[in-house]
C-alpha cells in the first residue's frame, strides 16, 4: 500500500513538474506553473515517508527517491528567488522620506460577485493610499467604493459586468489617461500619467488579463502581458505596471515580461506574498503584482486582510528616486523573447473571441 500511494504521488509530482517545460501557450502546461510550492511540499512529504517506511535498498524505492529529489530541486530553482535567501532585485529604500516622494498604492481584485462592500471600503478608508486600483468592478462595486473614494480628486472608471471592470482613484493629477482594449474588446486596461506634487511625471498601467484554464490556450493572457512589456520598454519616464495578472511571479510569461520591459519585481528576495486563493490556505500563489522601473525603490509591501474576495489586497509603498538607484541586475531580453512576444500578439490580434471567464460570475437582475 505504501508503495502504491507514494509511487502514485511521485509520478504525479514528476508529471506536473515537467509539463511547464513544454513551450506551448496552453493551460494544460501553463497552469502547473502555479502550484510549484505545493508540489515541492507534497514531494518533500513523500520523500520523508519513503525514507521512513520503504526499503531504501530496493531499486524501485531508489528510483522513487531520486525522482522526488529531482522534483524538489526543479521547483526550488523557480521559487527560491522569492524568499528572503535570494538577492533583492528591487533595492530597499533607506533614504529620508522627507526628501523623496513616497507613493502608497492599494491594489485589489474585489471579485465581482463578492458583495461584502463594507470590508473593502473600511480597508480603503484605513490605509488612505495615494493610488487605489480595483479589478472586477461592476457598477455596484463602483457605487460602493465611490462613497469612500469621493475624497479623491482624480478617478478613472470602466465598469463591466464580465469580471473585467477596472476602477482607479488618485490623489495625483491624471493626464494622458486612456482606457485601452489592447487585444480583446472585453478586456480593458488603464494607461495614464500621474504628476506628483514635486512636478515629476510617472506612467502607470493597470491590467487584468485572462486567467489560464486547462481546457484552452493562454495566448490571450500571454499576449497582453507581452504587449504591455513592449509598451513599457519604450517608456523613458518612471513607470509602474500593476494588477491581477493571472500569472505567478516565477512563470515563463512573467519572466519574459520582465526581460522585455526592463522592470523589477519587488518580491524577489523578500517573499511570495501569495494573494490567491484567499479562501484556501494551501492553494495560494502570487497573482497580484506591482512591477516598477529602476527609478523606484521599495519602502514596504504588505498583504492586507481578507475582504470577502478570492484575492487578498496588496499595499505597496514605493520611493521615487532621482536616478536608477533601484536597479539590480536586469536580464536583457533575448531575440527569442522579442520574437515570441511578437508572435503571441500577432496571433491574438487576428482572433475574434470572448475572453475566458466572462460567464463565471452569476448574472444579477
Amino acid at each position: 500500500m505504501w508503495y502504491l500511494g507514494i509511487g502514485t504521488l511521485t509520478v504525479l509530482c514528476l508529471i506536473t513538474t515537467l509539463l511547464p517545460f513544454v513551450p506551448m501557450a496552453h493551460g494544460v502546461f501553463r497552469v502547473f506553473e502555479f502550484p510549484r510550492t505545493q508540489i515541492a511540499v507534497i514531494a518533500f512529504g513523500c520523500l520523508v515517508l519513503a525514507l521512513l517506511v520503504l526499503p531504501v535498498q530496493d531499486l524501485l524505492v531508489q528510483l522513487i527517491i531520486g525522482a522526488l529529489v529531482a522534483v524538489i530541486a526543479i521547483q526550488l530553482v523557480y521559487i527560491a528567488r522569492f524568499s528572503p535567501f535570494w538577492r533583492r532585485r528591487s533595492a530597499q529604500f533607506k533614504g529620508n522620506p522627507a526628501d523623496t516622494p513616497i507613493i502608497n498604492v492599494l491594489v485589489c481584485n474585489v471579485k465581482q460577485g463578492n458583495r461584502e462592500y463594507v470590508r473593502l471600503c473600511d480597508l480603503f478608508q484605513t490605509v488612505e493610499p495615494d493610488l487605489a486600483i480595483f479589478m472586477e468592478t461592476d457598477q455596484k462595486w463602483i457605487d460602493a467604493l465611490d462613497k469612500v473614494g469621493a475624497s479623491y480628486p482624480h478617478r478613472m472608471a470602466c465598469p463591466m459586468d464580465n469580471a473585467y471592470g477596472l476602477l482607479l482613484y488618485s490623489r495625483f493629477p491624471i493626464s494622458e489617461e486612456e482606457t485601452r482594449f489592447l487585444l480583446n474588446d472585453e478586456v480593458p486596461s488603464f494607461h495614464l500619467t500621474l504628476t506628483l506634487e514635486e512636478g515629476r511625471d510617472i506612467r502607470l498601467i493597470a491590467v487584468h488579463p485572462e486567467p489560464p484554464v486547462v481546457y484552452d490556450d493562454t495566448i490571450g493572457r500571454d499576449a497582453e502581458i507581452a504587449l504591455v512589456g513592449q509598451i513599457v520598454r519604450n517608456e523613458d519616464r518612471p513607470a509602474m505596471v500593476t494588477g491581477d495578472l493571472n500569472d505567478v511571479a516565477w512563470s515563463r510569461t512573467t519572466r519574459r515580461f520582465l526581460r522585455i520591459s526592463g522592470m523589477l519585481d519587488p518580491r524577489e528576495g523578500r517573499g511570495q506574498f501569495n494573494t490567491f486563493d484567499a479562501r484556501y490556505p494551501f492553494l495560494r500563489w502570487p497573482l497580484d503584482h506591482i512591477f516598477h522601473s529602476p527609478q523606484f525603490q521599495l519602502v514596504s509591501m504588505k498583504r492586507m486582510p481578507f475582504v470577502g474576495s478570492d484575492h487578498f489586497p496588496m499595499f505597496y509603498r514605493l520611493a521615487l528616486t532621482t536616478n536608477e538607484q533601484g536597479r539590480r541586475e536586469v536580464d536583457d531580453a533575448t531575440s527569442e523573447d522579442i520574437e515570441e512576444a511578437k508572435d503571441l500578439v500577432d496571433i491574438e490580434s487576428d482572433r475574434d473571441r470572448r475572453p475566458i471567464g466572462v460567464d463565471w460570475e452569476p448574472k444579477e437582475s
